[in-house]
């Protein structure tokens, strides 16, 4: 009944490994600022748009929030072909991964924005501050201070989310140990090495925004 490992495998497809790890970050990088700015616009379109506008930015967070990450990919990917566009795999991932992210993000900025008191928005237009300027320095710049944690942390939940793009045959690391279980059947020690991966990815994020967060929010 004693099992033997043999790691040496898996390694000897490091390649492959390193190439779907690349493609992780590659994934991960594109989608969180597509998606922050996708929730950015949909945050302010709640809080300050018109009637109509602040449906829509309702109705595209219930729906994005209550259904599975995966029938959301699926649909992109199945759907844009249907009305004529075309796109490799890794387009489609991202737009499916950046719209899932919106979702979720414009509700933390949203939040945000709602934490500012009134108060400092009438003195700063008292001022003489434009729409604009007001926006930026006096809203938004503290709303994301407020809720700089929960962001990130939801962009941390974004990389591994981004696995499910294996799905649909993305490249990314999922998909590569997968190929790789595939032809050495070494099961445990893939996923092994697949997890330890994640998990080293998202410490290394954690602390990058938290440099950030030191270099860039807490300085301002």
């Amino acid at each position: 009944m004693g099992y033997t490992f043999h790691f040496r495998d898996v390694f000897a497809a490091q390649d492959a490994l390193l190439s779907g790890l690349a493609l992780t970050l590659q994934l991960t990088a594109t989608t969180i600022v597509a998606g922050f700015v996708l929730g950015l616009g949909v945050a302010a379109a709640a809080v300050y748009g018109p009637r109509w506008a602040r449906a829509a930015a309702h109705a595209y967070v219930e729906i994005i929030r209550n259904t599975p990450l995966l029938v959301q990919l699926f649909v992109v990917f199945f759907g844009l072909p249907s009305i004529g566009i075309k796109l490799d795999v890794i387009p489609v991932a991202t737009i499916g991964l950046a719209i899932n992210l919106g979702a979720y993000a414009s509700e933390i900025i949203r939040a945000g924005i709602e934490s500012i008191p009134k108060s400092q928005v009438e003195a700063a237009v008292a001022l003489g501050l434009t729409g604009r300027q007001v926006f930026r320095h006096i809203i938004l710049a503290p709303a994301l201070k407020n809720v700089y944690p929960s962001l990130t942390s939801q962009f941390i939940l974004l990389m591994l989310a981004t696995s499910v793009a294996s799905q649909i045959a993305a490249p990314e690391l999922f998909y590569a140990g997968s190929i790789i279980q595939s032809r050495t059947y070494r099961d445990f020690e893939v996923y092994t090495v697949i997890a330890i991966a994640y998990l080293v990815l998202a410490l290394l994020l954690r602390i990058v925004f938290a440099l950030c967060y030191r270099l860039l929010v807490r300085r301002r």
